[in-house]
């Protein structure tokens, strides 16, 4: 008597990335979890913005009966809010436009350009970045004011850049490096002169990069208080990170004012990322492929 051979039904193959059922409910409880650890911060600093009265964050839970929207009408019309908007909106980005322009030039001559001491440059503004804030600010004060720039938004611009600038001109540089050389030969031939190529077909390729230098720059000098607090006298001038401090004397604090007002300082930040976030992923990646 033969055997008819036995049939198996052939084994299904795990895809290289498949982590099955388990793996997917576990991806997505951690993502759940990350989730709600990252959004509670916002969650609550909003609540609290909705208490009347200062002390209302050491009894949270009474708050949602009473929860209110007078703490936005007054930092909106008994405070300096919309001077403080506009002197902030103004030093970041001035900030950003100078900073980003200057690192975008200079990350370009290092990348492209081998003129004495090119390599030198890229370490001394690294350099720069290890003395301390508290170690610059005697001098750079003494500085600006013989220039007449203390209390001058645009001598905080330039202040700033004096941070931002040696880190975009390292990031930039590194992006400038995975744009072929072929391109800017290209330009030459067609006649293009060297900064033609670089304004014509370079910064165009480095939009991701550019984004994230800008993004680095608008969030560094938007939140920025050392500088701003010691070049800034005038409180009609203050920047929001500097004008938060008002809310708090040295027997007080106003947590709900505080509270409403960094909800309301959050916008332009996030108007901002909204723009340049198609970029940044991009940006962050391609400037360390090649060094």
């Amino acid at each position: 008597m033969t055997s008819s051979p036995s049939t198996y039904a052939p084994r299904q193959q795990r895809r290289r990335g498949d982590l099955g059922p388990v793996g997917r409910a576990g991806t997505h409880v951690t993502l759940a979890v990350a989730s709600l650890i990252a959004l509670f911060p916002i969650v609550w600093l909003v609540y609290l913005s909705l208490g009347p009265d200062k002390d209302d964050y050491l009894h949270p839970g009474g708050i949602f009966a009473k929860a209110t929207l007078d703490n936005y009408s007054f930092v909106l019309t008994n405070t300096e809010f919309f001077n403080w908007l506009w002197s902030t909106l103004v030093v970041a980005g001035g900030t950003t436009l100078f900073g980003v322009m200057s690192a975008a030039t200079t990350g370009y001559a290092v990348s492209r350009m081998r003129f004495p001491g090119h390599r030198a440059l890229m370490w001394v503004l690294l350099l720069t970045q290890a003395f301390p804030i508290a170690v610059l600010i005697v001098p750079m004060y003494e500085i600006f004011s013989q220039l007449h720039l203390v209390d001058n938004r645009f001598g905080l611009v330039l202040v700033n850049c004096t941070t931002i600038v040696p880190y975009c001109s390292w990031l930039l540089k590194g992006y400038f490096d995975t744009i072929p050389v072929e391109l800017d030969e290209a330009g030459m031939i067609d006649g293009l002169t060297p900064f033609g190529t670089f304004w014509r077909l370079i910064l165009p390729l480095a939009r991701p990069g550019l984004a994230v230098a800008a993004f680095y720059a608008f969030i560094t000098a938007f939140a920025e208080v050392a500088f701003a607090s010691t070049f800034l006298l005038d409180d009609s001038k203050y920047t929001f990170a500097v004008g938060l401090q008002s809310f708090i004397s040295e027997h007080d604090a106003q947590w709900n004012l505080m509270a409403a007002t960094a909800v309301l300082i959050a916008i332009p930040v996030t108007v901002f990322f909204y723009l340049v976030q198609r970029h940044v992923v991009t940006g962050l990646t391609a400037g360390g492929v090649k060094g």
